[in-house]
């Protein structure tokens, strides 16, 4: 999700702010609590930079979204960047402690995404790799600390940004790229492993189709891909279709490949080798 670049204005705009309280009038929902103030809806949070993290934000505003509180990835994504920015005094530094506690609890397994995660790390062929679609770049940053040499390719100039950031601030050689998925920067044959990680619900079947191709030409060894089994597209998570395996046999069934490999494992996965 583009979470990290938010411009549109959104019907029911999310206000942010830290309390060390909930105070009166407000409706607790998680560790988050709410009230409707005029067109906005106002959240108070207690994270700091001892608690925040990609996991405690996401319960959070899930329930948020169970409720019908927040609609609408925009919101979603606002509500987001609200939380993450005020749980420390700087910005700077709350994006610090984010990135840090995120990456400590995808290590440690104590996130939820953890699996995920860990088995990506898996399935990377060669010594080098690019994460399609990085985002925050969490892989990204595991990649390079694990030694293999990694770029970053994310349609958000926003999350390149702060990857970036990130990465410099930790001492770790990422380099993150802003492209499309659908017509990535990179030259072909030009990485051991390519992977697109909870990518390609975000995207249509055509453009799905052609981010698999492009991940195909860029890649020289293998080309990794996961995706959410889900009842039902998570709007606010920007996806848009629901994908089952017959859907990744389908899309795959025209590419120029050597062989698939499908399993589930916290979801679907999908291994392209290279001829």
């Amino acid at each position: 999700m583009s979470i990290c670049e938010i411009s549109a204005p959104v019907a029911r705009r999310p206000a942010v702010r830290r309390t060390t309280c909930v105070p009166a009038g407000f409706r607790q929902c998680g560790d988050l609590a709410w009230r409707e103030h005029g067109e906005a809806v106002e959240i108070v949070h207690r994270l700091d930079v001892a608690t925040i993290c990609d996991s405690a934000m996401l319960t959070g505003l899930i329930r948020l979204v169970d409720d019908g509180i927040i609609t609408g990835q925009r919101a979603f994504e606002e509500a987001a960047v609200g939380i993450i920015r005020t749980c420390a005094a700087t910005e700077a530094r709350a994006w610090a402690a984010f990135y840090d506690n995120s990456l400590r609890e995808l290590r440690t397994g104590t996130s939820p995404f953890g699996p995920v995660h860990r088995r990506a790390r898996s399935l990377v062929a060669g010594d080098s790799l690019l994460e399609v679609g990085s985002c925050f770049g969490f892989l990204a940053l595991q990649c390079a600390e694990d030694g293999y040499r990694v770029q970053a390719c994310d349609i958000s100039a926003g999350a390149v940004g702060l990857l970036t950031l990130a990465a410099r601030r930790r001492h770790t050689e990422v380099d993150a790229t802003v492209g499309d998925a659908t017509a990535l920067p990179f030259d072909d044959s030009s990485v051991d492993t390519v992977t697109l990680i909870h990518l390609l619900e975000h995207l249509d079947e055509s453009a799905a189709q052609v981010a698999l191709s492009e991940a195909l030409r860029v890649a020289r060894r293998r080309v990794v891909v996961a995706v959410p089994y889900e009842d039902r597209p998570s709007e606010h998570f920007g996806h848009l279709v629901r994908l089952t395996e017959v859907d990744l046999r389908r899309w795959t069934a025209g590419l120029d490949h050597a062989g698939t490999q499908y399993f589930e494992d916290h979801g679907g996965w999908l291994i392209l080798t290279l001829r």
